[in-house]
């Protein structure tokens, strides 16, 4: 045994320089019309041999430093205690869910213009994740294209302004609508399909919506991107320095203010506001309704699912179309706060954050969800000096989450019913 561990901790040590020195190392400078390859300098081939001894030590001791993590009491509350009750449980959530509510209404009238953009971001990734979290965490079907419907949303909105003038609040649930479509037709090639081959079918389907958008250059632009989307307005009141459109006013000459670019800031982050608690409250609606029961029965089960009567073309369905249904909604606020949207805001990296958003935060868990959605957009800001490492850090505190808490931030709490022994 302990031959074959010196062998393994070898080989993924060899396997590390193999792939760090040629993409750390390894340059490209150019020299007039010429290009040349540059070799690394002493302190990047330095970093990359330290790497491949930790790479080999952890290999060769792994067992021994995951028992020790393992031992490591974890930051976070237990989740073995009696549950609490039911009524008393959603009383509580209600009432501070009510109150971070009304706090986050009045909260972008004290603070910077720029924490004000971020939080609007923020509540876009919760949108994005609450609609997520209805096809994997509770119908456990895993979506690795769930950036698709978060792009149909968008060009939705961007098309329809630039082709036929159609301002944000029509396009809103038209852009809705329209990935829902896209997420009842992803819904019927993936019937039969589970696990790693459901994940390669969306995968792919998200591939196949921004490579269409990269290539349709004659209705979205392809690379160039659509530009000029217009912001919403209210009540025909515009927030720029002057009117866009005829019949429109401005909306500081209407109430006789002094104009400011954060008028528009904050009222894109309160429709964000009040789109995202729309979609938790609905979503949550649907969790307590037949359909949820379904989407949760057929997460642990398909086949006792099944075996009950339940429609599994009905279940899945129902769940890829919800959940594209408020992608689109993220979607349209997206393009509208962005102003302008190409395919590169669409690549697979965005499903993949949304879905480590899900994980993060507890699959089935509305409030872990959106804890996980706030720390995943704000962290990295807070360390920009650390941006080039964000992946490697988002990675690792994954790996640690897994092995601390595998259930995410804020499980979902299940009441368990003790059965009575026959005798």
């Amino acid at each position: 045994m302990a031959a074959n561990t010196l062998k393994h901790a070898l080989f993924c040590a060899v396997v590390t320089l193999v792939i760090a020195y040629p993409i750390l190392g390894l340059n490209l400078e150019a020299e007039g019309i010429n290009v040349t390859l540059a070799g690394a300098d002493t302190s990047t081939v330095i970093s990359v041999i330290a790497a491949a001894i930790v790479v080999f030590l952890f290999q060769l001791f792994r067992e021994n430093i995951l028992s020790a993590l393992k031992s490591i009491p974890s930051p976070l509350p237990k989740t073995q205690k009696e549950p609490m009750a039911e009524n008393k449980r959603a009383r509580i959530e209600s009432w501070v869910l009510t109150g971070i509510v009304i706090l986050a209404l009045f909260w972008p009238f004290f603070v910077s213009r720029g924490s004000v953009d971020l939080a609007t971001l923020v509540l876009i990734y919760i949108m994005l994740a609450l609609g997520l979290n209805v096809v994997v965490g509770l119908a456990g079907l895993l979506d690795l294209g769930y950036v698709a419907f978060y792009a149909v949303g968008a060009y939705t909105f961007a098309l329809l302004s630039q082709y036929a003038g159609v301002s944000f609040w029509v396009a809103l649930p038209i852009g809705a609508c329209l990935a829902a479509l896209f997420g009842f037709t992803l819904g019927f090639p993936v019937l039969r399909l589970r696990g790693d081959y459901l994940a390669i079918v969306t995968l792919g389907f998200g591939e196949i919506i921004r490579i269409l958008l990269n290539n349709w250059t004659a209705l979205t632009g392809g690379p160039n991107g659509v530009g000029g989307i217009p912001d919403p307005t209210l009540f025909g009141m515009e927030f720029g320095r002057r009117v866009k459109e005829e019949g429109n006013v401005s909306f500081h000459e209407t109430f006789g203010i002094a104009y400011s670019g954060e008028h528009k800031v904050i009222f894109l982050y309160l429709i964000a506001l009040v789109l995202a608690v729309f979609t938790a409250l609905v979503i949550r609606r649907f969790m307590r309704m037949p359909v949820g029961r379904s989407w949760e029965a057929l997460r642990e089960d398909e086949i006792a699912a099944r075996s009950l009567g339940l429609s599994r073309t009905a279940v899945k369905l129902s769940a890829f179309t919800i959940g594209a249904f408020f992608a689109g909604f993220a979607g349209t606020v997206f393009a509208s706060k962005q102003g302008f949207i190409s395919p590169e805001s669409f690549v697979f990296l965005e499903s993949a954050i949304i879905l480590a958003i899900v994980v993060l935060g507890g699959m089935g868990s509305q409030i872990g969800v959106v804890l996980a959605a706030i720390a995943v957009t704000i962290l990295p800001e807070l360390a920009r000096e650390f941006s080039e490492y964000r992946m490697l850090i988002f990675g690792a505190a994954m790996v640690l989450m897994m092995i601390w808490r595998p259930q995410g931030l804020m499980p979902v709490r299940r009441i368990h019913i003790p059965l009575r022994k026959q005798e």
